[in-house]
């Protein structure tokens, strides 16, 4: 199979569980993660129409950016644990970035964003399983972090993303991100700015359209398995 085939295959499959689940049509978009992929898989990515790619090793980002300048409609998201010495280079580069989960990064980010390019869009990743191994913020810690974010003139707070622990079945994954949701669908009535609900991969994004999902992050159905060595 092809790029562009799995590309047609997921889209596809994104259409069918909007209408499965009584979600508007298009109200899903899938983020590309072409982590680790070289320059010709976004190339062929971007020559069927996907717009939007997720990476989640900052000098990767920046370097695969450069290299695609000329394609100016790209929209690049950092989907990647942030350390503070890489913050700069995520703010004078990235489109958005999926991966807040401490004030002292959102006001990083905020400090470092160049004023002449777009507010840095930007989710907050909160930690659904409390797993001690993943980031996130808990959900009792989340609207202070949510309170300071929309405090920083250069960020705009567009949602919440989450990467919860395996479950063994659709049912069960559902459960786990009805907390997320409901969570969601609170902030979403309040700040303006938020419609971007970033749960689902390529195992369990079923569950996450059924639970609210706006963007769905897909890798290996799109480009195939990860070389070993990364």
């Amino acid at each position: 199979m092809t790029i562009a085939e799995n590309l047609g295959q997921i889209h596809q499959r994104v259409s069918q569980y909007e209408t499965q689940f009584e979600r508007s049509t298009n109200s899903v978009n899938v983020l590309a993660v072409s982590k680790t992929k070289p320059i010709d898989d976004i190339i062929s990515a971007y020559k069927v129409g996907q717009r939007a790619f997720g990476e989640n090793y900052v000098q990767e980002a920046v370097d695969k950016k450069k290299a695609l300048l000329h394609l100016k409609d790209i929209e690049w998201h950092f989907i990647g644990p942030i350390q503070s010495n890489k913050s700069r280079l995520i703010a004078e580069t990235m489109d958005w970035v999926h991966t807040i989960d401490r004030s002292k990064i959102a006001s990083r980010l905020n400090d470092q964003r160049p004023s002449n390019m777009p507010l840095l869009n930007v989710c907050i990743q909160v930690n659904i399983s409390g797993e001690s191994s993943k980031s996130g913020v808990t959900l009792d810690a989340l609207d202070e972090l949510v309170e300071l974010v929309i405090k920083q003139p250069n960020l705009c707070l567009r949602g919440l993303m989450a990467i919860p622990a395996p479950q063994t079945s659709q049912a069960a994954q559902i459960q786990v991100y009805k907390p997320l949701q409901e969570v969601f669908l609170a902030l979403q009535s309040k700040i303006k700015t938020i419609d971007t609900l970033s749960i689902g991969m390529s195992n369990d994004m079923t569950a996450a359209i059924a639970s609210g999902s706006s963007m769905v992050r897909i890798g290996t159905a799109i480009f195939g398995a990860r070389d070993q060595h990364n």
